[in-house]
């Protein structure tokens, strides 16, 4: 697959990647997190990244998105950025 569609939520910290895991475990929505914790000014819009291609995104963050299956979260994936929470649309 050449491109796929996913979102992010952009932290400083490890730490608070996995809380916001727990919210979601807990029944907060990804969108929802996002818009309250994202860093990342995609986080206005649920943390959608919108659609990409291999080579358009840091290799960390996209051998995690490219890894998952659709409907799928990531773990905290470290990049230069911060830790990021990522969630596969398409």
């Amino acid at each position: 697959m050449d491109k796929i569609n996913a979102q992010h939520i952009l932290v400083d910290h490890e730490h608070e990647a996995n809380d916001l895991l727990k919210k979601m475990e807990e029944g907060k929505t990804f969108e929802e997190l996002a818009k309250d914790f994202s860093k990342c000014p995609s986080g206005k819009q649920g943390g959608n990244l919108g659609e990409f291609g291999k080579g358009m995104m840091v290799a960390p963050f996209e051998a995690a998105a490219f890894g998952l299956e659709v409907g799928e979260t990531s773990g905290p994936v470290q990049t230069q950025f911060g830790y990021h929470l990522i969630k596969r649309i398409s």
